[in-house]
């Protein structure tokens, strides 16, 4: 019996990831080249804004940090909802209090994943978040 094939979304994303652990932004940035994405990494969040400003329609999905110097996660996604972005948010981080959790509920963002994060976890995550939902009858 077949099964469908739910490893990776039907189409390339383009995804900007903005972490100040380089470590964690260079394995992201392998596992999702390798599903075929094009990815584009940071180091804060001011430098994610900069990039967003000048083009908010070329990415499809920002992932942040919550911790972050100059600009952390919430500073970023309160800036990026003031924007023409259209794309999902995802949030990665260590822990996050209930008020906090909270404030990223409210800038609804697509997904809080709890570091750390393996490239299986985040796959599904994109399936789930990207994958056009069909119905059967």
């Amino acid at each position: 019996m077949l099964q469908p094939e739910l490893d990776s979304p039907k189409k390339s994303l383009r995804i900007l990831y903005a972490d100040d652990m380089r470590e964690l932004r260079e394995v992201a940035r392998i596992a999702l080249t390798r599903d075929g994405h094009t990815v584009e990494c940071v180091g804060d969040g001011q430098q994610a804004l900069e990039l967003l400003a000048a083009n908010p329609d070329g990415y499809d999905l920002v992932i942040t940090d919550h911790h972050m110097p100059h600009v952390n996660g919430i500073e970023l996604v309160t800036q990026l909802r003031e924007m023409p972005y259209h794309g999902k948010v995802l949030i990665f981080c260590s822990e996050l209090s209930s008020a906090v959790n909270e404030t990223y509920q409210r800038l609804k963002v697509d997904r809080i994943l709890y570091k750390p994060v393996f490239p299986s976890e985040l796959r599904q995550v994109l399936v789930d978040l990207f994958q056009p939902v069909s119905c059967s009858t």
